[in-house]
């Protein structure tokens, strides 16, 4: 073989090697990326509470290494909950795990569609379907003694019964605590509740839901059946409806686990 012939097989053997090694490194980044944790997490408060109600959650997370953003909704709507809840969103560094308790859910239903979402995390929160409403789920079950969701007012507004609100709404946070909730909670709108969904974000993202047991205010049943119908991934926790307060460890826990699952695109 002459040095011309060597030299030039010499050069597309080490061609060879580095297109395959190109491959390798391209597939290996292809790999990292698609696993990547996630690290944002974004908050959404439900009806008859407001942003700070998450405050032991957030500690939780943000001392995992989380960059958590609270959501405030106006609760004027569910499409201007959903838009408070984009904006949010469209502020993320990077994917997220967009959370919703109660009335939340029905919000990360369909604010869930935005692109930086990774995973959806239900906390004893609604989870209509497309066409469905929050309402609809709600008087699938008879309200329990303690459940003090009053009617609508001359201006749309629906309020919790004050005398019911610790033992109805939030039964296993002090007195003190409970107090403050109820004075913070922002004016919700009934048009909300019977505004259907359009398009279901759990049907095309990662789902997980935490069914808090001692419910009073979405019956555990309710919330059994939703997560049942749409596959999600549940964990109970015996608790109230703001099991987010009560159990943040465990609330945590489940959000930790969405984000280790979800892809980071």
């Amino acid at each position: 073989m002459n040095t011309s012939s060597l030299l030039n097989k010499s050069k597309s053997g080490l061609l060879s090697a580095v297109i395959v090694l190109s491959l390798i490194i391209g597939s290996t980044m292809a790999t990292n990326a698609q696993t990547k944790e996630v690290k944002n997490v974004v908050l959404v408060h439900g009806a008859f509470a407001d942003g700070s109600g998450w405050k032991a959650l957030y500690n939780v997370l943000t001392k995992k290494g989380y960059n958590v953003t609270v959501v405030q909704n106006p609760l004027t709507s569910l499409e201007d909950d959903v838009a408070a809840t984009k904006v949010v969103l469209d502020n993320q560094d990077g994917p997220a795990i967009l959370v919703g308790h109660s009335w939340g859910g029905a919000v990360i239903t369909e604010a869930g569609n935005h692109p930086k979402v990774a995973g959806l995390v239900y906390v004893a929160a609604f989870q209509p379907d497309n066409g469905e409403s929050a309402l609809q789920w709600l008087q699938t079950a008879p309200p329990a003694p303690e459940n003090g969701v009053l009617p609508p007012d001359d201006k749309g507004i629906v309020y919790y019964d004050k005398a019911k609100y610790h033992s109805g709404f939030c039964a296993d946070i002090s007195k003190e605590e409970a107090e403050f909730m109820y004075a913070s909670q922002g004016a919700f709108y009934a048009k909300g509740f019977v505004t259907p969904i359009t398009h279901a974000a759990w049907r095309d993202k990662p789902t997980y839901a935490l069914v808090a047991t001692e419910d009073k205010s979405i019956a555990p049943e309710i919330q059994r059946n939703m997560y049942k119908r749409s596959n999600t991934k549940v964990t109970e926790v015996k608790g109230s409806h703001v099991i987010f307060m009560s159990q943040p460890e465990a609330v945590a826990n489940v959000i930790v686990e969405a984000s280790l699952n979800g892809s980071a695109k």
